[in-house]
């Protein structure tokens, strides 16, 4: 069985975050998603997300393509390899050549995990919806 686990902070749930959830499970039998908690957030993009981490915890549980929703309280991807012993890594396309992931490349091939960079959906990010809200409502 392809275990694949993928992350994200899943505020203001929208098509692109779907389109990968839905690529990844097309690439793998189970696939676990770590949702940000609000603290993480708050921590590494010094914002609080609009929606509360329970109620994005219970929207992405509601995806089909999503078979365990876990809570990501770090950005330790091997401490949740360790947990989760998946076989498969899915991220956004945005991310590959960066120093992080060439750093989790590195880190995973000894261990067999398969980073796989999907591609992003343009035209849309939580970052926009918000900067949009805020020129609306301001």
């Amino acid at each position: 069985m392809v275990i694949g686990y993928t992350t994200g902070v899943y505020d203001m749930f929208h098509m692109g975050h779907l389109n990968i959830l839905k690529r990844a499970k097309e690439q793998c039998d189970y696939l676990i998603v770590g949702v940000s908690t609000d603290e993480l957030v708050q921590h590494d993009k010094n914002k609080t997300p609009i929606i509360p981490f329970e109620e994005r915890c219970a929207i992405v549980e509601a995806i089909r393509y999503v078979d365990k929703v876990v809570p990501q309280t770090d950005k330790n991807k091997f401490a949740a390899w360790e947990k989760y012993h998946f076989n498969k890594m899915f991220v956004g396309s945005d991310w590959k050549g960066s120093p992080q992931w060439n750093r989790y490349e590195k880190q995973f091939a000894p261990v067999g995990v398969e980073i796989i960079y999907l591609d992003h959906t343009d035209g849309i990010s939580s970052t926009i919806l918000r900067d949009k809200l805020n020129m609306i409502y301001g």
